[in-house]
């Protein structure tokens, strides 16, 4: 049993410090998912990739959920306060522009990540997952995991325990989906 598992049960248990003491073990990894996301954001952004990791481990650490099994279900729940903390920003800084601008179209083909993404995209495809949500829980998982949380086909696989075939399959069905969802609001 590695060290972070060790001590993502410790905090299950509600050991004292144990919180305190799993930052140091993850804080590299999800410091690289978080600058990632944030590599390619737009000029003047004022969300940097270490305010996401904080702001994420204070979601993550105060919500009370934390009875994490092991580190594929910690970086899942990582990559979710990630997405809600990307989604509110983007929120925000919609709600701030002046006349609220237009929908752009999106394309899917080429967003692997949401760091490409500006954010009218971002809270389109959230809106989009949300109902992809209701219709396909596991391929909105997969979303999560792969478009906000920047995890690799692999990686995603050893989250989810399937194949990096049935990933493939999933991301290309969730995709498909998004974006005709995208395309039918329009």
């Amino acid at each position: 049993m590695s060290d972070v598992t060790q001590m993502l049960q410790a905090v299950g248990r509600g050991e004292a410090r144990a919180a305190e003491d799993l930052l140091p073990l993850v804080y590299d990894q999800l410091r690289h998912v978080a600058a990632a996301r944030m590599a390619r954001e737009s000029a003047g952004q004022t969300l940097q990739a270490t305010a996401l990791v904080h702001e994420a481990w204070l979601r993550l650490v105060k919500e009370g959920e934390r009875s994490w099994e092991n580190r594929a279900v910690f970086f899942a729940a990582a990559a979710e306060a990630m997405r809600r903390i990307l989604i509110e920003n983007a929120r925000r800084k919609s709600r701030l522009k002046r006349g609220g601008g237009g929908l752009e179209r999106v394309s899917l083909a080429d967003a692997d990540s949401a760091e490409s993404t500006p954010d009218d995209r971002i809270l389109m495809i959230d809106d989009a997952l949300e109902r992809l949500r209701a219709e396909d829980p596991g391929a909105a998982k997969l979303v999560v995991m792969k478009f906000f949380g920047g995890l690799t086909n692999l990686e995603a696989a050893a989250n989810l325990g399937v194949t990096e075939r049935t990933v493939e399959r999933q991301w290309a069905y969730a995709k498909a989906w998004l974006l005709s969802t995208i395309q039918e609001k329009r």
